[in-house]
């Protein structure tokens, strides 16, 4: 429940500009089946670091995965946490040939390099997709088994 709370304060911290999600919010999507979360820690131990989650959706032979979020501390960016997050999520993918969506705000440069270099591509934008912010999203999409180029393995 610690990293809960964790990821809570987080949330509160790096979106309160757009409905951060409350501790019940992560307690209900662990408890859903087809939601998969991972978090990071600092190499010495501590509290977490950054987190995220994915979900695999549709029947078995038609899989589809949505990545809800990836964050980090802002104390700890750079270190290579975002990517690490983002190659777990990708292996979950992976392992149900499935494509994966996602939305990130459009001004949010550092995250759209890195989805690009894992092979996602802008299919849209969605207007004032942030709320209360009214900031827009574009919707990336990677394909199914879609390579992975530039990306490195966690450390």
């Amino acid at each position: 429940m610690a990293d809960l709370a964790r990821c809570a304060e987080l949330e509160t911290q790096m979106f309160s500009g757009d409905s951060p999600w409350p501790l019940a919010g992560f307690i209900s999507e662990l408890r859903a089946d087809h939601n998969r979360y991972f978090a990071v820690r600092p190499a010495q131990g501590g509290r977490v670091a950054g987190y995220a989650g994915i979900s695999v959706l549709g029947p078995v032979d038609d899989r589809e995965c949505e990545i809800h979020t990836i964050a980090v501390d802002p104390d700890f960016r750079g270190r290579g946490y975002g990517r690490a997050l983002l190659a777990a999520l990708l292996d979950v993918a992976d392992r149900v040939a499935a494509p994966v969506f996602l939305e990130v705000r459009t001004d949010n440069q550092v995250a759209i390099s890195l989805y690009e270099r894992n092979a996602f591509t802008v299919a849209g934008t969605r207007r004032k997709y942030y709320q209360p912010s009214g900031a827009d999203a574009y919707t990336m999409v990677r394909p199914a088994g879609g390579e992975h180029p530039g990306q490195e393995e966690p450390s």
